[in-house]
């Protein structure tokens, strides 16, 4: 026993995507056997003290057989999750002298314990890393499965480790070498399992889609059941650019303190399409929980966020999503803590003109009255639909296009425009940014219209009695239609497209 010497190593803990730092202190004490662990901890940092007992006696060293006080340090800070088991055995460790005083000093350490002592994956391990690239900490201990996801981020030693044991070694005799992960940001293509070539039909549907992939643009499609919009959605993200390093490390960032990465051990290369169903809590979509954790709308970062029977989803959960489709970002409140989340994404949403589906159709009688009906549709509130770029409705389809078996146009075919589309505006906007996101300013400095476009959105604006967002809204459409057209100036026809996808304000 070391009895007076207090044990010390360092971890952190999630606060929403952002790590935030926690000292771990280590007391032996006379009497009573037993181990507390204060800071306000929650119950599976509150069991580590079981985990961590059974792991240092399976490493084959001495567990101090009297008081052990463990706190973490600051108190006012919830501490979350399993990963804390391996810097509080590495505090104890240090408290009984098994690891030399202030040996842990300028590293960070993350992981669970094994009761045989071997270490298993965490989530945040990326989150963690970034924290200690701020911070200029040098070195990261984690799992030897979080190894290739926290060794992405420059300025860092990453270790990994199998077992308690390596952790012993690596401060005491043996040092470990960094986690060594090479990626220049090339990675391959996403393989998918989807592609455009299986749709028959529904050109004017792909042509806006292909519009909404340049553009990054929010739509929603209005059909009867059976039309093609889930098929339409879920092919959108197999003609939009891969993701760059930076997107990549971002989106794994919020999967990672998620805790949704599954068998991913490094980056997450393919665009988020998340689909949640509209019984899905207010929580589960927007972000949320006692302590805040990342939502639906969130998990779509830098991808698709797909709404099928979007009126049958909550009216608060529909109107939640107004501040991400115009700010990028949600802010989830609650009494512990108030976080903001990226949620920089793409809303598809597909609903049916009426309960039934086939109000205005000709393949089947609405069986709804006016006044049922007209409740479906207001459901989606107008500020919401100012939101959405482009209205499209995608009937079904003919008898003579469901026999025709000749494939339609790949998916790599309509990429190719997008990618053409989409660097333009990156030399227009600087940065991954799109059209979709620009400023009221860059609307009137970098959309430039002829004299003949000018008159004419000048008359629509007055026919239709837009709102200056619909109206901005017209406008970036127009310009990512120009964009496809490799167009440097905004024309009458391009406005003309664009007014079309607006059906739903006529």
């Amino acid at each position: 026993m070391n009895q007076g010497t207090i044990g010390r190593s360092h971890t952190a803990t999630l606060l929403g995507i952002d790590a935030a730092a926690v000292e771990v202190e280590a007391d032996l004490q006379g009497g009573e056997p037993g181990t507390i662990i204060v800071g306000l901890a929650d119950k599976a940092v509150a069991e580590a003290k079981e985990r961590v007992r059974s792991a240092i006696r399976s490493t084959g060293l001495r567990y101090h057989g009297h008081k052990v006080i463990v706190n973490l340090a600051p108190s006012d800070i919830r501490k979350e999750g399993s990963g804390h088991d391996l810097p509080i055995a590495a505090a104890i460790l240090v408290a009984q002298g098994d690891l030399r005083e202030g040996a842990t000093e300028d590293t960070l350490i993350i992981g669970e314990l094994a009761l045989d002592g071997r270490v298993r994956r965490v989530d945040g391990a990326l989150n963690v890393a970034l924290y200690c690239a701020d911070k200029k900490i040098p070195n990261l201990i984690v799992p030897m499965e979080n190894a290739a996801e926290a060794a992405i981020v420059p300025g860092v030693n990453v270790y990994g480790v199998h077992e308690l044991g390596d952790l012993l070694r690596h401060f005491n005799d043996t040092p470990l070498s960094p986690f060594r992960h090479e990626t220049n940001g090339a990675m391959e293509d996403p393989v998918y399992h989807v592609d455009f070539s299986d749709v028959k039909g529904q050109k004017h549907a792909i042509r806006s889609l292909e519009i909404v992939a340049a553009g990054g643009h929010n739509v929603i499609m209005t059909g009867p059941p059976g039309s093609g919009k889930t098929m339409l959605a879920r092919r959108v993200v197999t003609i939009l650019p891969p993701l760059s390093l930076e997107e990549s490390i971002e989106v794994t960032r919020i999967y990672s303190a998620a805790g949704q990465k599954g068998e991913v051990q490094g980056l997450i290369w393919e665009r988020p399409f998340r689909t949640p169903h509209h019984t899905t809590s207010y929580a589960a979509v927007v972000g949320g929980g006692k302590y805040p954790k990342p939502g639906e709308v969130s998990l779509a970062h830098h991808g698709v966020l797909f709404l099928d029977e979007c009126p049958e989803f909550q009216r608060d959960v529909l109107e939640a999503l107004r501040q991400p489709l115009e700010d990028c970002v949600i802010t989830v409140s609650r009494v512990q803590a108030s976080l903001t989340f990226p949620a920089s994404c793409m809303l598809i949403a597909a609903m049916n003109p009426c309960p039934c589906g086939f109000k205005g159709y000709p393949e089947a009688s609405c069986v709804g009255s006016p006044a049922t009906c007209g409740r479906y549709a207001q459901r989606l509130s107008g500020p919401l639909m100012d939101r959405i770029d482009l209205h499209i409705t995608v009937p079904r389809l003919k008898p003579d296009e469901l026999m025709n078996i000749a494939p339609g146009e790949p998916s790599a075919s309509i990429r190719a425009r997008v990618l053409d589309a989409r660097k333009r505006q990156s030399m227009r906007l600087g940065g991954s940014r799109t059209n979709a996101r620009m400023s009221p300013a860059e609307i009137r400095d970098l959309i430039s219209l002829d004299s003949e476009g000018r008159e004419f959105i000048k008359q629509v604006a007055a026919k239709m009695n837009l709102s200056a967002r619909v109206f901005d809204r017209i406008l970036k459409v127009s310009r990512t239609i120009a964009d496809l057209a490799g167009s440097d100036e905004v024309t009458k026809v391009h406005i003309g497209e664009a007014v079309q996808y607006r059906e739903r304000d006529s």
